[in-house]
């Protein structure tokens, strides 16, 4: 399959399903937004500035387009029913958007949904990454009010939006299992990096990278603390918009509420934002940024105890490196002709970085040390592939 046969595919599916829910209306597709998961555009119908993200059978387009789904033939079959499920991904991520509104989550509207495609109001502004790229010193306060908006997903309206929708296939510890468990996880190692990346550095990679795996798959079996909680599920920083500045209350899109430990969000939070200071990092250096995402992390620590103190780094350095790891491979493994994020390209520049980054503190995990050194070390790391 190439990449221009899935852009026309998903491009006439936006506009077909434009036109079932505006008969009518004038749908000019516009600029396109590249994604690793989903073919998102800028759609404007009848001059009302939308975005339109369409979903191939709920898998990222790179897997599409490996063929983890069967022939391009057998994917445009099944999406025909896939996109006419009520449990399609799609479909509850509209749900959610609407929970999130009424519980009070400043998000974009669901405008209208079909036909395996989702139209949501455009938000404009900076993202999260955007903004710790500017003002790296404002790190720690913009990760502490991203997180602490979050605390509407405890509402009712919202957690038991959440149980009847649970978009699963975005946690970072299914995802981690679904990919690496078994012959395939070892079959997709063996193919990791090959349109990314020259032999030499895609065999060391691979090596560093099937080592770090094996020590994960250990380390997330330990038990979760405490009860599970209603989580925003893929927060990250380009999913987090100040449309109105820095000093105002974010807007989130992408959604995938689900339950889990909780940990998970402010996880995935440091896990992208240091992948985003080693993919670009601030002009004058990570210092400011990574000195942020400790503070963030040690007031999530401040209500706790020493010993709960403890089992919560040393499971927030888990599920970070699990999701730097889930993330990383994903880009690595698309096709050469896929258009890949600015950043994520960035990230595969850098993948010798990210590799030494995951290896060192993940051995450091297995070897017991002590968490708050674990964590000290961790940020040393990530200071080292993020200086240029």
């Amino acid at each position: 399959m190439t990449t221009d046969a899935l852009q026309s595919f998903c491009s006439a599916q936006i506009r077909q399903a434009a036109g079932a829910l505006w008969p009518g209306a004038s749908a000019v597709l516009g600029a396109h937004a590249p994604s690793v998961t989903g073919y998102v555009l800028q759609v404007e119908v009848d001059g009302r500035p939308l975005f339109a993200k369409h979903s191939l059978l709920g898998i990222s387009l790179v897997s599409v387009m490996r063929g983890s789904s069967g022939t391009w033939d057998q994917v445009q079959a099944e999406q025909t029913a896939y996109a006419s499920s009520p449990a399609s991904l799609l479909v509850r991520e509209a749900a959610q958007l609407q929970a999130l509104a009424a519980g009070g989550l400043a998000v974009p509207r669901a405008v209208g949904c079909a036909g395996g495609v989702l139209f949501t109001e455009a938000v404009h502004g900076p993202t999260l990454a955007d903004l710790v790229f500017k003002s790296p010193e404002k790190t720690g306060e913009l990760l502490g009010r991203t997180l602490g908006a979050l605390e509407v997903l405890q509402r009712p309206v919202v957690a038991e939006e959440a149980d009847r929708s649970a978009i699963t296939e975005r946690g970072i510890d299914a995802t981690f299992r679904r990919k690496f468990n078994g012959i395939s996880g070892r079959t997709y190692l063996d193919q990791l990096g090959e349109a990314r990346l020259e032999e030499p550095m895609r065999r060391g990679v691979a090596i560093v990278l099937r080592q770090v795996i094996a020590r994960l798959l250990k380390l997330r079996l330990a038990p979760p603390l405490g009860a599970a909680q209603v989580l925003y599920g893929d927060l990250k920083p380009e999913h987090v918009i100040f449309p109105d500045g820095p000093d105002e209350l974010p807007v989130f899109i992408d959604p995938g509420l689900q339950r889990g430990p909780g940990h998970a969000d402010a996880a995935k939070l440091v896990s992208r934002t240091v992948l985003s200071l080693i993919a670009m990092p601030p002009p004058g250096g990570p210092a400011a940024a990574l000195d942020g995402i400790d503070g963030f992390v040690r007031e999530q620590l401040r209500p706790m105890g020493r010993t709960v103190r403890g089992l919560y780094l040393r499971r927030l350095l888990v599920t970070w490196l699990m999701d730097t790891t889930n993330i990383t491979t994903t880009y690595l493994s698309a096709p050469a002709g896929l258009p890949l994020p600015e950043h994520a390209g960035a990230v595969v520049e850098q993948i010798e970085a990210v590799s030494t980054l995951l290896d060192r503190v993940s051995a450091l995990l297995v070897a017991d040390t002590d968490a708050s050194a674990a964590w000290r070390l961790a940020l040393a790391q990530a200071a080292k592939a993020a200086t240029r």
